[in-house]
């Protein structure tokens, strides 16, 4: 059942889409155009400078790293991220989130992956997917969870990051063409998870 698997669902990754929203366009002036660029770029530095937003940006860095949070530090992550929400920043925080902070620990796991050549790449992949289920998305959902009520959750953003921001990068397609064993089960949960009608709109939560 598992080598069903190889030749159907690399393809159906690209039909997914992307959570990346389409940026609004305004062609009557070049001064308008620019306006929603000029305010996310004014809304980044004010975030950026806030001391409890980089509080919650280096927790969420050392936890892509492999680092954990400390004894009580999730519930002072949580009331900073209560009062970013209460701030003129607070409708910025998903998309930072996703552009900034997702990015580039995502970045690092891909950097991991790309370490190995061949078959011990489809280890890796397996152990670092195990350990971003199982450890780092929980632990994000986690710290973000006084975010509500958004169009796509902590946990769907961050699913559909790793999908694009990592399988697409590390050319997943040529990795399942070399697997020529059984693929690892936690491979399998991972194309279940992530092909279309999974987890990133409708799976477990």
């Amino acid at each position: 059942m598992t080598r069903g698997l190889a030749p159907i669902l690399p393809l159906e990754f690209h039909k997914m889409g992307s959570f990346r929203r389409p940026r609004p366009r305004f062609m009557s002036s070049p001064v308008l155009s620019d306006l929603p660029r000029f305010q996310a770029a004014r809304q980044a530095l004010q975030l950026s400078s806030n001391s409890a937003w980089n509080s919650v940006q280096t927790a969420v860095i050392n936890v892509f790293k492999g680092g954990g949070l400390q004894s009580n530090e999730l519930y002072v992550l949580n009331e900073n991220i209560r009062r970013l929400l209460k701030s003129e920043l607070g409708s910025f925080i998903t998309d930072y989130f996703q552009n900034q902070l997702l990015a580039k620990g995502l970045f690092f796991v891909e950097e991991k992956i790309k370490l190995c050549e061949g078959e011990n790449r489809m280890e890796v992949l397996a152990d670092v997917w195990d350990h971003f289920f199982t450890e780092t998305l929980p632990t994000l959902q986690a710290i973000f969870y006084p975010v509500q009520g958004q169009e796509l959750t902590i946990r769907q953003i961050s699913l559909l990051g790793f999908r694009d921001l990592v399988l697409l990068k590390v050319k997943l397609g040529d990795l399942l063409l070399l697997a020529q064993s059984k693929l690892p089960s936690s491979i399998v949960q991972m194309l279940l998870i992530l092909q279309p009608g999974g987890t990133p709109g409708s799976g477990p939560r």
